[in-house]
């Protein structure tokens, strides 16, 4: 196994890694941003802020999403050579 490799395959468990816990960070379709948080936030911060939040996150859930797959088709081709 090349360095070239092994460098690969830890970016690709930081991905793994990131991609669990930003979709552990999201909230389920019918909770919205729910407890602690949205009490008191929507007050204070505006009602938008959870609706950005979210969006935000879905926002990076899709880059690293595509980040994933192209990180796997690149250690299919170094594992084959």
């Amino acid at each position: 196994m090349g360095a070239l490799t092994v460098i690969v395959n830890i970016i690709y468990i930081v991905v793994c890694l990131a991609i669990i816990a930003i979709v552990l960070l999201q909230a389920g379709r019918s909770a919205g941003i729910s407890g602690a948080i949205a009490g008191g936030a929507e007050t204070f911060f505006g009602k938008n802020k959870g609706r950005a939040y979210e969006a935000l996150l879905s926002k990076y859930t899709g880059w690293i999403a595509i980040l994933f797959v192209i990180i796997s088709v690149v250690l299919v081709f170094l594992l084959r050579a």
